[in-house]
């Protein structure tokens, strides 16, 4: 069955539609996943040892500590790829940072960046670069389902889906896989709390709120909840409402959603000064100029 229309088959069973992000908002996942796995693997793969120090702090900016935080891996992958053929340490040090241009290729024609939609691409262009990609993530995948367990919700999680579930229907909107995804919030016992869990292969995160809950609820009674750049604009891009939960504040970010933003939100008052005072303060936590140049600039 066509996973996206799985979202659209979705019928309203509350006056209310909220859209929640999983790694690094839910989870305190983004840190060890990014640092632990994808970035040593990146390093690996890659060839990237003999710049390790320069490839680290650019993968780390670009998923981790700036406006691109919470992109998908291999848009993550192509940006900290263009960034490190700029560096001046990378250029001074004559390295060849490795051609992602077949990658580029396929993700500016499909929108559902998951393994199995790069796997029917690789079986169909039989491209190295392609195949070295889908190993990396596959590898990343593998290693993640082995280590990464016992990760508990950040505090007031739990609560504030409590609080949520007899007024809202909600979701799970990643970007990460679908396996991941199910087995953290079957682990945690919080999947009774969301009618649907959508990772990666479903899309995009807009396209997530477009199927899901557009032309089903009033606008101003969607609400996506996200740690990242990424979520704000899937919200925007639908007309609805957002709320940030803010990178090393995020339990600071439930609590005030738990006691505050929620009643704000289903009072109808969420709209306006309130929602624009919170992503204000939002976009202050992540920069889109990299820290590097802010320190050869000084």
């Amino acid at each position: 069955m066509d996973p996206q229309q799985q979202l659209r088959d979705l019928k309203p069973n509350h006056p209310f539609f909220i859209g929640i992000d999983s790694d690094g908002c839910v989870f305190d996942t983004m840190e060890p996943k990014q640092k632990e796995f994808f970035c040593p693997n990146v390093l690996r793969y890659y060839g990237l040892l003999p710049i390790s120090k320069i490839a680290r702090e650019t993968w780390e900016f670009v998923n981790l500590y700036s406006q691109t935080r919470g992109i998908n891996r291999f848009l993550a992958l192509i940006e900290c790829f263009e960034l490190l053929k700029k560096r001046k340490e990378v250029v001074e040090r004559g390295f060849q940072v490795p051609d992602l241009s077949a990658l580029k290729e396929w993700t500016s024609k499909e929108t559902k960046l998951g393994n199995p939609t790069l796997e029917m691409f690789a079986k169909q262009v039989r491209n190295h670069d392609i195949d070295l990609v889908l190993t990396w993530s596959k590898t990343v995948n593998k290693e993640i389902a082995q280590w990464v367990h016992g990760l508990s919700p950040f505090p007031y999680v739990k609560e504030s889906l409590e609080k949520i579930k007899p007024e809202s229907d909600a979701i799970v909107v990643s970007q990460t896989p679908l396996e991941a995804l199910t087995r953290e919030w079957e682990d945690n016992d919080l999947t009774k709390y969301v009618r649907f869990i959508a990772g990666q292969e479903y899309g995009t995160k807009g396209e997530y709120l477009a199927l899901a809950a557009k032309k089903k609820y009033p606008d101003n009674k969607i609400l996506m909840i996200g740690d990242a750049p990424g979520d704000l604009l899937a919200a925007k891009k639908n007309g609805v409402l957002f709320y940030p939960v803010n990178p090393g504040h995020e339990a600071a970010s439930w609590k005030r959603f738990y006691e505050e933003a929620a009643d704000i939100f289903f009072s109808g008052k969420y709209n306006g000064k309130y929602e624009d005072g919170l992503i204000e303060e939002f976009n202050r936590y992540l920069p889109d100029k990299p820290t590097w140049k802010m320190v050869q600039d000084q």
